[in-house]
């Protein structure tokens, strides 16, 4: 019988195009709004796989747009009550929920401090939408799995459509309009080999840089939350600085490499540690001593980075049920988290 889980990721590509279908016109005028405001910098309010989505749009709006982007802690307003001056600013709100208490005030306290606000959410409507001047329905569809993937990429999908749109970034917008065919080959790839290989793992690591470190936070959460299995993500640069330490043959290492700047860098980090001894793999053609895994190359770097989550999700899915765990139902979580 088929998880809520595994059907959800087979649904990616479907829902990708009728995002993009049916928000353009609301993806056209938040990017018309963007041009308009012109803001000296961005703020991010999410949790959970919502802030990795943040975090994958901090990376490509920096490296596209050249705006600085931070993260606010939703407590600032919820718990502190403080006021942040953000005029002059724009603040993506993300949440699949669009409901959680915490991320709903301080997508209100942005918007009431002069930041030009987007929600991006898979419920409109919702106090999250209220909240934001420009709310955006990623058009994800019902997800009843806890384990978020589909809306976790729909999040991202929008706002590269967004960021393209603002700052008329033509490769990136083609890029963009591609990403439904190139998230059906993406589910088509096969990472199975990797149940075998993290059998003995009680503990791992996922690495990446840029927008793959994004990714690769998103792929520790979901390791954790399907299988119970401990695991973090790192820069590939900052797992040097001392956690590279507990790496060893019962430690595995998946690397997390895209078809941009630093896949030089992430595919070296991977080789390295597999010729001291541990076992490390790569989405990467260019490795010489960790395992090679399978990868679509979609012809833009930031757009690479995003089609890796897509063989993980059907990875990760399958290895919980290798372990005989419902992915569906992981132990003390529910669908929507309420934070205040």
């Amino acid at each position: 019988m088929q998880t809520n889980m595994r059907r959800e990721v087979n649904e990616i590509p479907e829902a990708a195009a009728r995002l993009l279908s049916e928000q353009k016109a609301a993806i056209a005028a938040a990017g018309r709004a963007l041009k308009t405001a012109d803001p000296r910098f961005f703020v991010t309010v999410a949790r959970g796989s919502s802030d990795h989505a943040a975090l994958f749009l901090k990376y490509a709006i920096e490296l596209t747009a050249g705006r600085p982007v931070a993260s606010l802690g939703p407590s600032l307003a919820s718990i502190y009550g403080a006021r942040l001056k953000l005029d002059g600013a724009a603040a993506i709100a993300i949440s699949q929920s669009g409901k959680s208490p915490d991320i709903v005030a301080m997508a209100k306290a942005a918007t009431d401090a002069g930041a030009i606000s987007m929600a991006l959410t898979n419920t409109i409507p919702s106090p999250l939408a209220d909240a934001c001047s420009h709310p955006l329905d990623i058009c994800a569809g019902p997800e009843i799995s806890v384990a978020a993937t589909k809306s976790y990429v729909n999040s991202i999908v929008a706002g590269l459509a967004i960021l393209a749109e603002w700052t008329g970034d033509a490769a990136l917008g083609k890029a963009v309009a591609a990403l439904p065919d190139q998230f059906a080959k993406a589910i088509a790839l096969d990472w199975s080999g990797l149940i075998d290989d993290l059998a003995a793992a009680q503990s791992l690591y996922v690495l990446g840089r840029g927008p793959g470190l994004a990714i690769a936070s998103e792929a520790a959460l979901k390791f954790k939350e399907t299988s119970g299995l401990h695991a973090e993500a790192y820069s590939s640069a900052e797992v040097l600085h001392g956690p590279v330490a507990l790496v060893g043959p019962s430690f595995p290492v998946i690397a997390l490499a895209a078809r941009d700047a630093a896949e030089q860098s992430v595919t070296g980090m991977a080789d390295g540690l597999a010729e001291k001894g541990a076992y490390a793999c790569v989405t990467s053609e260019g490795a010489r001593a960790a395992k090679t895994l399978p990868f679509v190359a979609t012809g833009h770097p930031i757009t690479d980075a995003l089609a890796l989550i897509v063989p993980f999700y059907g990875f990760v899915e399958a290895w919980s049920r290798a372990r005989g765990l419902d992915p569906d139902k992981p132990v003390n979580l529910k669908k929507v988290t309420e934070t205040r």
